[in-house]
């Protein structure tokens, strides 16, 4: 066992972390942990841009901040904090900037400014981006610039627990994947920004690493999920892999087809078409499919033949590439075939209703990306915000942190005795894995995401949801005699997996469990039973925690006062 200390860790080399790491690194003694080398990080995956209101195309003159933070309101359903939304609209002009002035490669226009294109949701083309490796550019811009500052990193470190002294985030536990040590890394301030939870679910764009590890590690440690049941399907993904196909395609003037050969989008979003937001073209793409107009009832077409061989060579290369590779066609001769998949998660871990953002209710604890819940994105977030919502508060809590100064820390004495009784913990949980002849990490995961992908999915309903959360309460009792095949630790990948799973099974549950009690149809969660928006009863977030009698629903107040809350109609 080995000790490490520095002010603050950030755990997690996306470009939350990436960016946090590199404001506060310039003062303090910073440090960054990754379980994968940094530029592998999923940011990187992200295809299609990060918006800002520029205004850099000649339709795009008149907008401005604040019709983007009404664009992403109107999108989150009026779920997102209006308060929260409009910093990040005010500051996304500026860290678009500082990333060009970084030297991250923007696609241009003839003018020589940031190229923009439309997506889903917007009033403006307010999307700047990269070709259609956006995230790609970003993270590897990011990454040269912390190594350039000297920031440290711990790559292929993995989370296991946080360490809480006196209610007091004091550090975390983690396992050196290589070596198989464990790891106390102690700081006066920790930053998760670990990324999303994807892989609860069977059908996913999120990469295998997305298991929700500082969801895990923040609710065991007594934090709250906030809008888990708020779970987005991106509306074009590859059929058959389910790799993503960037709503860039959609915005360069890609059309979505039945087998009929007909526009299905005209019935459900008459104006904004295949522009309107992700949940409501995923529920027309699966209306399509249910009732027997998709391709072998189970995808429709994204069709970008029309748009020409040298405009997607320049624009979306890299879809071009994914399409002849992993399906076997090539979009300049014929159509792409698409489904929904799980693509990102609204909810996440919770911030204090009034505090700085990104501080949550275990001093010392702070969040970041997707991992949290800000609230930014509310019930659906806005293609083009992801990426946005990371590097602004990324950037914002390394400033807020610095100004705050570091806190006092409890005594060492104290601090040794909970490390000692944590790594006790952890090390008789490993040889109790080692000892167990239950299933295999992999056979529970199965099930698991098995179990959301039928049950709590694009269209829901209440014997669904019951029948899931019993399942995953179910699954929870099984995992307590999973069995891990090998007792070396160095690169045991099965032990990676069961832990990966002991946090996946915490937010399943959670996720299955908070959309059991919304009854109503709000963004990206859909109720057959409940089809109507409730604003009355349900215009709040969900908290939910673990107490000794199982999961706990309690409602947080959304932050309004900018938009008024209307019908949202496309």
């Amino acid at each position: 066992m080995r000790i490490e200390e520095f002010d603050v860790i950030i755990i997690g080399a996306g470009l939350s972390g990436l960016r946090a790491g590199l404001e506060l690194s310039s003062k303090w003694n910073a440090a960054i942990i990754s379980k994968v080398y940094p530029v592998r990080s999923h940011s990187g995956a992200a295809q299609g841009g990060i918006n800002a209101a520029l205004g850099n195309l000649e339709v795009s003159k008149e907008d401005t901040p604040k019709g983007h933070a009404f664009d992403t309101v109107k999108g989150s359903d009026y779920l997102a904090d209006q308060n929260v939304v409009m910093f990040m609209c005010e500051e996304a002009p500026k860290i678009v900037i500082e990333f060009e002035s970084m030297g991250a490669p923007f696609s241009r226009l003839e003018s020589g400014l940031i190229a923009q294109r439309p997506f889903g949701g917007a009033g403006f083309p307010r999307t700047c981006y990269a070709g259609d490796r956006t995230g790609h550019a970003l993270l590897h811009t990011l990454y040269e610039q912390s190594v350039r500052n000297g920031v440290k990193f711990f790559d292929e470190y993995f989370l296991i627990d946080l360490i809480v002294v006196e209610n007091k985030v004091t550090g975390a536990l983690c396992l050196n994947i290589a070596s198989g040590e464990l790891v106390i890394i102690r700081a006066s301030y920790v930053i998760l920004a670990t990324g999303g939870f994807g892989r609860i679910f069977k059908r996913s764009t999120n990469a295998l690493i997305n298991t929700g590890d500082g969801n895990g590690a923040a609710f065991r440690a007594g934090v709250p999920m906030q809008d888990c049941e708020f779970v987005q399907f991106h509306p074009t993904t590859l059929y058959g892999t389910n790799i993503l196909i960037t709503e860039g395609a959609r915005g360069e003037g890609g059309l979505l087809y039945n087998k009929k050969s007909e526009r299905f989008m005209s019935k459900t979003a008459p104006e904004a078409m295949e522009l309107a937001p992700r949940d409501i073209v995923a529920r027309a793409i699966d209306i399509e499919v249910i009732e027997g107009r998709g391709f072998e009832n189970s995808y429709v077409h994204l069709d970008l033949t029309h748009l020409g061989s040298e405009k997607i060579k320049e624009r979306l290369p890299g879809i071009r590439e994914i399409s002849i590779f992993f399906a076997g066609v090539d979009p300049i001769d014929e159509p792409i075939p698409v489904q929904p998949g799980q693509h990102y998660s609204m909810g996440g871990i919770a911030t204090k209703y009034k505090g700085d953002v990104g501080e949550t209710d275990l001093p010392s604890l702070w969040v970041a990306g997707e991992c949290s819940c800000l609230s930014v994105h509310g019930a659906n977030r806005l293609g083009g915000n992801s990426l946005l919502e990371t590097s602004v508060f990324g950037r914002a809590i390394g400033r807020k942190l610095l100004e705050k100064g570091l806190p006092q820390k409890p005594s060492l004495i104290i601090r040794e005795n909970v490390e000692n009784e944590l790594l006790q913990k952890i090390e008789n949980l490993f040889n109790k894995w080692e000892n167990n002849k239950g299933k295999r990490p992999v056979e529970i995961s199965d099930i698991m995401g098995e179990t959301m992908n039928k049950n709590v999915g694009v269209f829901r309903k209440q014997d669904l949801l019951e029948k899931a959360y019993e399942d995953l309460k179910k699954i929870q009792k099984e995992f307590l005699n999973v069995h891990v095949a090998t007792t070396d630790r160095k690169f045991n990948y099965g032990l990676i997996r069961t832990l990966e799973l002991r946090n996946m099974l915490d937010i399943a549950e959670v996720t299955a469990y908070a959309a059991l009690l919304r009854k109503e149809s709000r963004g990206a969660h859909y109720r057959w039973d409940y089809p109507k928006r409730d604003d009355e009863n349900f215009l709040w977030h969900s908290l939910v925690y673990r107490t000794k009698d199982g999961l706990e629903l309690k409602k947080k107040p959304v932050i309004l006062g900018i938009f008024e809350v209307k019908e949202r109609v496309y």
